[in-house]
């Protein structure tokens, strides 16, 4: 695999948090974050997205997107830029990448290799490189909650029976 496809992290912080991720938080065109499962190879982070995977509404190259990690403890350590780059299945970054991804992917249907096959006809990986510096890392990241209202939802509640003590008999 070549070398010069993936760029150092601008931080070491930026390295250990990407280490240690087996999810993280990716803002698309300043859109709510969304929680997305990504695999950490060489130096960028590796989702894939598509029928049968997660979904990754306006994620593209060019479009501005940042990744927030978590702590041990929960809370965010850092949220830095990232340049998108999508992985061509015809290139030859494509086999080692997608097996590794491919063998991370937990509640898989299938083996690897059909997983790999599978995301290079109807998915798309995308590589997440660091583009810069971070944005909040340290004294920098906010000291209230980040807390946000739920989205909007066509889903709804069961109703609850009422109780009652005694069985009813029906008629």
């Amino acid at each position: 695999m070549p070398v010069s496809s993936t760029p150092a992290s601008p931080t070491p912080l930026i390295d250990e948090a990407m280490k240690k991720a087996a999810v993280a938080w990716v803002s698309v065109d300043r859109a709510p974050a969304r929680v997305m499962w990504c695999v950490p190879v060489d130096g960028a982070l590796h989702l894939v997205t598509g029928p049968g995977e997660q979904p990754a509404a306006g994620l593209a190259p060019g479009v501005p997107t940042t990744v927030t990690f978590r702590g041990d403890h929960g809370g965010q350590i850092v949220t830095w830029p990232a340049t998108v780059v999508q992985v061509d299945p015809n290139s030859p970054d494509w086999e080692p990448i997608a097996t590794q991804v491919a063998g991370k992917r937990l509640n898989a249907t299938s083996a690897a290799a059909d997983l790999v096959a599978r995301w290079a006809t109807e998915c798309v990986l995308y590589r997440l490189s660091p583009a810069g510096p971070p944005i909040a890392a340290g004294p920098d990241l906010p000291d209230g909650s980040l807390v946000a209202p739920p989205r909007p939802t066509t889903a709804i509640r069961p109703v609850r029976r009422p109780f009652r003590l005694h069985r009813v008999r029906r008629r």
